[in-house]
């Protein structure tokens, strides 16, 4: 090929603009060519597997002179340019603009042929399985590709052709690469019928160091980005089952001929639930340890293979160990220290066999972190007792009278600080000689539910806690003890609604613990306030703001009570006829019965005595024949010439028994007392007969 720049040059120096143009013509013709033929080649050799490898060879040639002539007319142009600038603008303007035009055309085909050598250099370092050299020859060929984008959209099917060939060389280097690795690491994993037992979870088998010089697989999958399923089978079979099960340890065999047997074997049955941090840590370490100088010596040496699984495992090791370490009170809380140090050097042995790099991990600031942790933990179990306590049953009672106290433990001297503002308060308060009784602000004496006062107690530890504390978490346990009543507040009314209208005794133990509460509320704040951290210690750790509500519930809950027994009591006078005319007989009558409806045990044992007698006696009656003892046929037969019969026999039965023989013979409505009452006249016997109680009520709601 003629060299365009001897014909330019040889006018001594000064190129005309006719010469100029047509040469600048000539060159964009071979410029449009030599692209035709590079784009025909790179389809027939990428996307039609067309071997042209002596067409390309030349072509890649002819590519490289055609740059180098355009640049040597570069140079002149912007020379000549330079020195005629005052009058050769706007003839060379278009000159200057095809001649870029075919500047960039050049360089799309110079990327072209960086594209066809990296990817003839991979086909030769994977048949050599030079690996590395493989990936990185990948890497140039996308390089190319990425800087093809910018090319005009005509040539969009080639682009795709070029990324097609990529993907496929990709693949093709992670399939050599996952067979090398099967030929190195064989795992053995426990299939889903068989193998059962922990010991045949995972056995993998490792060559020794000297035989992986082209086990680069890390590397590779590394810088390739893609999905290590290595990496993920050691997680999943090994790294988290020695987290989750402290029965679970490592056994490591080295043998002669196989390299190193690294397996999990099952222990006697653990008694503990979790592992401690620091067994976790020294069974992954062993597991990491052997990988390392065993398989992966060189590999990690560039690339770890646990960056990749160490976000998840991290995270298992976090969820399934360390927060199950995290103390359940504030005293233990200095010897965590103690798993912080552990967790510090796991990192650091992981860094020094350059597993990991860089500044601390989730891992250790989870750790590090232990107070907020703590307190989180210890609100979360304190919500939950309270709750549990708060459904619990409320007519277990204790007996509280105006000498009862809560049990407040010794606590720590206030800061001087808070000392000093306590006294400088005292001072401003003007001593009142008129002194107040010693009963004055006591509770009256009253049965309040037993678990209200485990709610309270379990307030005080928590309060407890908080005292000597850091400030947040301080703050996290104060809260956590306004909460609680909060809780109360919005779940006892709602869980025991149906009881609270239902029982009297209940109603009234509910506005007892209620007012308890509130009792203790006004001054539950004062005892710990001076003890508490800023800004706890300057008035925030009040609970007076929910008096009036607690004072509020009970009262409500005890008047609904007495309008339920209020319209019962209107109910039964009912028929008094508003106690009017008195002095007539009836009405008396009537009145009486009205204010007399409930009958004593007394009463009712005599009218069964008497109804007794009629049963018995009753029958004898019967004697049509003059033998006595044949008469014993019709005697039986009183229920068919006496029709309520039947029904004053279990009129008497109802007379002597107890709640839940009464609901026995009731039966759902298909026993015998149904056949001979209705469901109202068995509630009236059952008000009149038994006191209004739990169990009265239990009964009533089985009357249906």
């Amino acid at each position: 090929m003629a060299s365009f720049v001897t014909e330019v040059l040889a006018s001594s120096g000064k190129l005309e603009k006719e010469d100029l143009s047509g040469k600048i013509s000539k060159l964009s013709r071979k410029v449009d060519d030599t692209k035709e033929e590079v784009c025909e080649m790179i389809t027939k050799r990428y996307g039609d597997f067309l071997p042209s490898l002596q067409g390309s060879e030349e072509l890649m040639i002819q590519v490289e002179e055609v740059s180098r002539e355009m640049d040597a007319l570069i140079n002149c142009i912007e020379n000549e340019v330079q020195q005629n600038i005052h009058v050769a603008v706007a003839e060379y303007a278009k000159l200057k603009q095809q001649l870029e035009k075919n500047t960039l055309i050049i360089t799309m085909l110079g990327h072209l042929k960086e594209f066809h050598n990296a990817m003839e250099e991979f086909s030769k370092d994977l048949q050599e399985k030079k690996y590395v050299d493989s990936a990185n020859q990948l890497e140039k060929a996308k390089a190319s590709v990425d800087s093809l984008k910018s090319w005009k959209t005509s040539q969009l099917p080639l682009l795709s052709t070029l990324r097609s060939e990529l993907t496929v060389q990709r693949e093709n280097l992670i399939y050599h690469l996952g067979d090398e690795w099967k030929r190195l690491v064989i795992w053995r994993l426990p299939s889903a019928k068989g193998e059962t037992t922990a010991e045949n979870w995972l056995k993998i088998f490792t060559t020794s160091a000297r035989q992986c010089r082209h086990c680069w697989i890390c590397i590779l999958i590394t810088s390739l980005c893609c999905f290590c399923p290595s990496g993920q089978v050691l997680l999943k079979n090994m790294m988290k089952p020695l987290v989750m099960y402290p029965s679970l340890s490592v056994r490591v065999t080295k043998q002669q001929d196989e390299g190193t047997i690294l397996a999990l074997e099952c222990l006697e049955e653990s008694h503990e639930e979790r592992s401690t941090p620091s067994q976790v840590y020294s069974k992954l370490l062993l597991v990491l340890k052997t990988l390392h100088s065993h398989l992966l010596e060189l590999i990690f040496h560039a690339m770890r293979l646990l960056v990749l699984i160490w976000e998840e495992l991290s995270q298992c090791i976090i969820h399934e160990c360390l927060l199950y370490s995290i103390p359940t009170n504030s005293s233990q809380l200095e010897k965590y220290n103690t798993v912080i140090k552990e967790t510090e050097d796991f990192e650091k042995s992981l860094k020094e066999m350059e597993y990991l790099q860089g500044d601390s991990t989730d891992l250790l600031k989870y750790a590090r972190d232990v107070n907020c942790h703590f307190a989180s933990k210890k609100c979360k179990d304190v919500i939950v007792a309270a709750r549990k306590l708060m459904t619990s049953k409320m007519h277990n009672t204790v007996k509280i009278t105006p000498n009862s106290k809560l049990h407040i433990p010794k606590l720590p001297a206030p800061s001087s600080e808070v000392k000093v503002k306590q006294e400088t308060r005292n001072e401003m308060i003007t001593e009142n000689t008129k002194q107040l009784s010693a009963m004055s602000l006591c509770l009256p004496a009253c049965r309040i539910s037993e678990s209200v006062q485990q709610l309270m107690e379990l307030t005080i530890n928590t309060l407890c806690e908080a005292v000597g504390s850091s400030t947040q978490c301080a703050l996290q346990l104060f809260f956590t003890a306004r909460n609680i009543f909060q809780l109360f507040y919005d779940v006892v009314p709602t869980y025991h609604k149906e009881n609270l209208l239902k029982f009297p005794h209940l109603a009234a133990i509910q506005h007892n613990n209620c007012m308890y509460l509130a009792h203790h509320l006004l001054t539950l704040g004062h005892h710990f306030r001076a003890h508490l951290p800023q800004p706890l210690s300057e008035g925030v750790a009040t609970f007076v703001d929910m008096v009036p509500g607690f004072r509020k519930l009970g009262v409500q809950c005890f008047l609904a009570q007495l309008n339920v027994q209020r319209a019962e009591l209107l109910e039964r006078l009912s028929t008094a006829h508003n106690f009017c005319n008195l002095d007539d007989d009836d009405n008396y009558i009537a009145a009486s019965k009205a204010v007399r409806q409930d009958i004593s045990s007394e009463d009712g044992e005599h009218l069964h005595t008497l109804c007794q007698t009629i049963i018995e006696e009753g029958p004898l009656v019967f004697i049509p024949l003059a033998e006595e003892n044949k008469n014993k046929k019709y005697q039986e037969e009183v229920p068919v010439y006496v029709k309520k019969w039947s029904t004053f026999k279990e009129l008497v039965i109802v007379l002597r028994a107890n709640l839940q023989e009464i609901v026995d013979r009731w039966a759902d409505g298909k026993g015998p007392l149904a056949l001979e009452f209705s469901s109202s006249e068995v509630k009236n016997l059952i008000r009149a007969l038994f006191q209004n109680t739990e169990r009265r009520a239990i009964a009533l709601t089985k009357i249906k």
